[in-house]
């Protein structure tokens, strides 16, 4: 069973910055895919970012140049780095880890940019 604690949200201003943190605990050995979804209201929950255990990365379009996605496996831990926030990036954001093919989901921590 892998635990999620996710920190780092909370209100900002248009351009400004905040970083996430996901802390996965339990019995693990090794996690494969780390990555951050969001949800907006009325929305679908959408992937922001996605990194593998090697490092690779991959982004939505929308958060390009902006957002970077990093994680310390000896930490067992994964980052976002959120950087000139838009109105249009407030949402519900969410870690999701994968391990031994198996989903796990953190909490969600709100991220809310007025402008």
């Amino acid at each position: 069973q892998v635990q999620l604690v996710e920190s780092g949200g909370g209100l900002v201003q248009a351009g400004g910055s905040l970083r996430l943190s996901c802390a996965a605990s339990g019995s693990i050995f090794s996690i494969n895919a780390m990555g951050w979804y969001r949800q907006a209201p009325g929305k679908q929950r959408e992937l922001v970012a996605g990194i593998s255990r090697g490092g690779s990365t991959n982004y939505a379009d929308s958060v390009k140049g902006r957002f970077t996605i990093s994680r310390d496996n000896a930490k067992n831990t994964v980052y976002l780095q959120m950087n000139s926030l838009k109105p249009e990036d407030t949402a519900v954001y969410y870690c999701k880890v994968v391990y031994r093919w198996i989903d796990y989901w953190g909490q969600g921590t709100q991220v809310t940019v007025s402008s």
